[in-house]
């Protein structure tokens, strides 16, 4: 199966690891990426200063291409996008924000841009800002996500149907025959979080490494709607965030009851009651800590064991 994404980003696997708050420090990305498949780094969570050490740290530790994600709802933006100029980042991941922003400013500076989607329309403005590809989240992942509640089944081939540019599958992704049913649809790589965050690589706390492999059918729930959507693991307090929005409460409220710091508490402090946990529905389906780079090994294995097994049966 054809995918333009290993040349684009000079990777051997069409296989990128989602650049997640608090779980992908230095350590996953370049192991990910000495793996064949592409490492991000997940600027959301850092000061300036902490990501320019983990981008001197990557560098120093990976002989691949890597990537860096900036979330563009988060604060130190303007510093994030000068550092990752700075470094020379070959491959800029943004999301939660308009793209035309920076894409412009990165691609000047000879940096592939991909940004996140919800939805097709949102795509086509990608694609109009001048991204070179997509990622096409379905609201199965982890993490900040889409309003609209499209399941990466639907919005695959809908965001296929909708841009030229390659499209990269993100959302209830954790195994090789997942990565082979997204590419079946349209995909010409795909994007996986969960299952790194369960490696001994991820920077996340170890209870919540535990939490996510213990977790099984129904442990997470998509939440705060009215602020920003984000899909957490059921804990205290996910059951307050709850008991709130059926009661009515708003926007302002909803992000009283969140205060400051809840994600750092949950994931890399591992105050598994009180934190913010964010993860995708394929927990359910991820039993262990593995490496990173066994982690890639297998899911690329299974896929292609899976793809020749199609076409002998052809």
């Amino acid at each position: 199966m054809q995918s333009s994404i290993p040349d684009l980003f000079g990777i051997k696997i069409p296989l990128i690891q989602a650049g997640m708050v608090w779980n992908s420090g230095w350590r996953l990305a370049s192991a990910v990426s000495n793996a064949g498949a592409l490492g991000v780094i997940g600027s959301g969570s850092m000061y300036p200063e902490v990501l320019q050490y983990h981008l001197q740290q990557c560098k120093a530790h990976c002989s691949a291409p890597f990537a860096v994600n900036i979330p563009l709802l988060y604060p130190d933006i303007e510093s994030h996008i000068e550092t990752v100029i700075q470094h020379r980042v070959p491959i800029v991941i943004t999301s939660a924000g308009n793209p035309a922003t920076y894409t412009q400013r990165l691609k000047d500076a000879g940096i592939r841009v991909v940004h996140v989607v919800a939805s097709a329309k949102f795509a086509e403005k990608a694609q109009k800002a001048g991204c070179d590809a997509v990622v096409a989240e379905g609201f199965e992942a982890g993490g900040h996500n889409g309003r609209e509640e499209t399941t990466s089944f639907v919005l695959i081939p809908l965001v296929k149907a909708a841009v030229d540019i390659p499209v990269i599958a993100a959302g209830g992704i954790a195994t090789g025959q997942q990565m082979l049913a997204a590419m079946i649809l349209g995909a010409e790589a795909v994007q996986i979080g969960t299952r790194f965050v369960c490696t001994p690589e991820a920077s996340s706390h170890e209870s919540f490494k535990d939490a996510v492999i213990q977790a099984g059918e129904g442990a997470t729930q998509l939440s705060m709607k009215k602020t920003v959507p984000v899909r957490l693991l059921k804990n205290a307090f996910y059951h307050k965030i709850q008991a709130a929005e059926d009661a009515g409460a708003d926007a302002k409220s909803l992000k009283e009851i969140l205060g400051k710091g809840r994600a750092k508490k949950g994931m890399f402090e591992g105050d598994l009651e009180e934190g913010e946990l964010e993860i995708g529905q394929v927990a359910a389906l991820v039993h262990r800590i593995q490496p990173a780079a066994e982690v890639v090994a297998e899911i690329w294995r299974e896929y292609n064991t899976l793809l020749d097994s199609i076409k002998k049966g052809a």
